[in-house]
């Protein structure tokens, strides 16, 4: 009798998108679900920080700098590196561009608006 043999695909990755604004966040959660990662939301630093303390499959952080709140998307990012060391991180911002020596090393910053494109292509990399 022959044997069934069971392929496991490789888990998904988990992106948590951190966007104060809910078009461009919902634009965001939609591209990144629909290319097959699970997707957590958050509209400002805060609420990102108490995501990653509940959530700890979150494998890559898609920010924004511009949010109201008690940090921007550049300290958290920071913040995120020192407590997470292991989960990627992604920026984009439409009006600032830090330079790369004020981000952690290894961030992917996309000007907005970015190409969908280059966000899958960056999140294909991780896998």
């Amino acid at each position: 009798m022959a044997q069934l043999m069971m392929t496991t695909s490789p888990p998904r990755l988990t992106v948590l998108v951190v966007e104060d604004e809910p078009l461009i966040r919902m634009n965001a959660i939609l591209t990144i679900e629909d290319a097959g990662y699970n997707v957590i939301e958050a509209s400002n630093a805060d609420e990102a920080l108490a995501l990653l303390e509940t959530h700890p499959e979150i494998d890559i952080v898609f920010s924004d700098i511009e949010m109201p709140g008690s940090m921007d998307g550049l300290k958290l990012i920071h913040a995120v590196r020192e407590r997470w060391p292991s989960v990627i991180l992604i920026l984009a911002s439409g009006r600032v561009s830090p330079p790369v020596e004020a981000m952690p090393p290894d961030t992917v910053f996309f000007r907005k608006p970015y190409f969908e494109r280059d966000l899958l292509t960056v999140l294909a990399s991780v896998r």
